[in-house]
């Protein structure tokens, strides 16, 4: 009886907030409405993975196959290619660009001008508005081989013509990764860079009467104070390991580069869209098995970082 009271004194409280702060609430509806339509309802599509497709029959008209999409996939000649690709390009991505931003804001707090560090964060911070298509064509132009920048540094101190460094499948991931790095590091940063404002001064404080450095200072106030941020970024960036930027690949991929560029997410779209016969069972299961491993990481991060830092999304 007890219990059932305190259950109506709370879900009166509940209904008393909402009608007080209305407007506020108002506000949830639109996002609430985008994650439900886009999120939540194309979930029951996920079932088109376990058939074989056909449009005419709908979704649950389609004769039920179980998981031999799965296995076609897993058994396909492109499934050791696809995960060595997805894999290399986004823990490279990861262990080039998680420490970066870290660095990147711990020397920016130890600046002494304010102005220095408001200028330098302003252009850092900019080159992230840069669109992809615009970032990949950047890259195009300035590695060209004929007319780039780097096509013209190589023959004016070689006068030989520069090697295409774009058909080149091998540096693939190192131009990806290192331009995602040059255009996402003042972003990225800026977290940390809160992060770092909420230090309470009286610690480096102490620090400095003990005797201690600038870079002690860093060494031993700061860093365990963004530590716990630092992790929850790092179980973030686990999560999304298998989701490696499928608009950039695209754009950057050409003949030359295919078997060092084809990723998991390219291909479904290749698969289920933009080849001559599509494949939205294969497609539908390929996306599945790719969240669902990223599902998985991001518990396995989560649960490592609550036993190493006590620290954890959830």
């Amino acid at each position: 009886m007890a219990k059932n009271n305190k259950k109506y004194d709370s879900s009166k409280k509940l209904k008393k907030a909402i009608v007080a702060r209305w407007q506020l609430y108002l506000l949830l509806v639109l996002p609430l409405l985008y994650i439900l339509i886009f999120a939540y309802i194309p979930m029951g599509g996920l079932v088109i993975a376990f058939k074989r497709y056909n449009v005419g029959l709908g979704i649950f008209g389609s004769p039920w196959v179980g998981l031999e999409n799965f296995k076609k996939f897993f058994t396909s000649f492109k499934f050791p290619v696809l995960m060595k690709n997805t894999l290399t390009l986004s823990l490279y991505s990861l262990i080039a660009s998680f420490p970066i931003p870290i660095i990147f804001a711990l020397l920016l707090n130890a600046m002494t001008g304010k102005h220095y560090k408001k200028v330098i964060q302003t252009v850092t911070y900019i080159p992230y508005f840069i669109s992809t298509v615009v970032m990949v064509g950047l890259i195009f132009q300035l590695l060209n081989d004929r007319s780039g920048l780097y096509g013209a540094l190589y023959t004016f101190f070689t006068n030989k013509t520069a090697p295409s460094l774009l058909a080149k499948g091998e540096l693939f991931k190192h131009i990806y990764v290192w331009s995602g790095i040059w255009q996402s590091t003042g972003y990225s940063a800026i977290i940390y860079i809160a992060a770092l404002a909420g230090v309470d001064q009286s610690l480096h404080e102490a620090a400095e009467i003990d005797g201690a450095s600038r870079f002690q200072r860093i060494l031993y106030v700061d860093i365990p104070e963004i530590l716990p941020t630092a992790s929850i970024m790092l179980i973030l960036a686990v999560g999304n390991i298998m989701n490696v930027g499928f608009e950039k690949v695209l754009l950057m991929q050409n003949t030359l580069n295919l078997n060092y560029s084809e990723i998991i997410s390219t291909y479904v779209y290749k698969v289920g869209l933009a080849s001559g016969i599509t494949d939205f069972s294969l497609s539908t299961a390929i996306g599945m098995f790719n969240s669902v491993t990223n599902f998985t990481l991001l518990i396995i991060a989560n649960w490592g970082s609550k036993k190493m830092s006590n620290s954890g999304i959830f």
